[in-house]
């Protein structure tokens, strides 16, 4: 791949990672603090696009920023900020998925929405990770045990807190 080409990898890649494990830490600490599923809806697409749009645009700023102080061109400096915006979104979302197909009157994950939530994420986590082999010369279950790793352990850390501060807080 010519440069131009594997210069949107790391904004794709950070964007994926970062939307898929902050919406599902959002799902885990509500889950774990035992909250309705409309908050769960509620504040998992208020995470998406907040910090989506902020990671987007932090991208842009960061990027801009380094190649101004690189004394280089800043041209198309805003394809990052879109990479990494777009990928968080569409990762982000598939945490979301068993709590809209509930909200939509889907009624086969009532009850069970954080399970079926837990595993999107777990599959949309070791899927993205594998996909970096594409570039990365490793073997594609390495790639994605790695992601998925990073994001249980994002995950967890997030439910231990929502669990705790429910019996803090009750």
């Amino acid at each position: 791949m010519k440069l131009k080409q594997t210069h949107l990898i790391k904004p794709a890649v950070f964007g994926a990672t970062d939307g898929i494990i902050t919406t599902f830490a959002v799902v885990a600490s509500v889950a774990g603090a035992g909250l309705s599923p409309s908050i769960v809806l509620i504040m998992g697409i208020a995470n998406m696009l907040g910090d989506g749009v902020s990671m987007g645009l932090g991208d842009f700023l960061g990027e801009r920023s380094e190649k101004l102080a690189m004394k280089k061109s800043t041209d198309r400096v805003w394809e990052t900020g879109v990479v990494t915006f777009i990928a968080f979104v569409l990762a982000g979302g598939f945490p979301l998925i068993p709590y809209v197909l509930q909200a939509l009157g889907w009624n086969f994950a009532t009850n069970h929405q954080f399970m079926l939530s837990l595993v999107s994420t777990l599959c949309t986590l070791f899927f993205v990770g594998s996909l970096r082999t594409i570039i990365i010369p490793r073997a594609w279950w390495k790639n994605g045990f790695e992601m998925l790793f990073v994001g249980t352990a994002a995950a967890s850390a997030a439910y231990l807190f929502g669990f705790l501060v429910e019996k803090l807080v009750m």
